[in-house]
């Protein structure tokens, strides 16, 4: 694996991990980290499992950092800044090849911050 990309990764987690003691690690290796909630979502389509929060996983062409709290809230997703939006993917994605600078890593954590904010604790607790 390139080392450029070990270097996002371990970026990106960070941004992941001030909310590890309210949620589950559902994978940490070198190539995925998820946390989940801790107790069955209460929707129907997660068939009992935990709600997924966020995850940082090693794609052959970049690092992905998925926020599940932007899938279902328009008012956050409002709240991405235009630096941002032009890494994103889809509706929940962002795409990274190199280490988001100082600004961009800022922002990510307020929005992951933010996300977690908007989900009811029934969801993670």
């Amino acid at each position: 694996m390139d080392a450029v990309f070990d270097d996002v990764f371990a970026t990106l987690k960070q941004v992941l991990r001030p909310h590890l003691s309210r949620l589950n690690v559902q994978a940490d290796t070198a190539t995925e980290y998820t946390l989940v909630g801790r107790v069955p979502s209460p929707f129907k389509q997660h068939k009992g499992n935990p709600m997924f929060f966020g995850s940082v996983r090693m794609g052959k062409a970049y690092v992905s950092f998925h926020l599940l709290p932007l899938y279902m809230n328009e008012a956050l997703t409002a709240t991405v800044s235009p630096a941002l939006k032009k890494r994103m993917q889809g509706k929940a994605c962002f795409n990274f090849k190199t280490p988001p600078d100082a600004a961009l890593l800022a922002d990510l954590e307020r929005l992951t911050r933010d996300g977690f904010r908007t989900f009811d604790a029934k969801h993670w607790l």
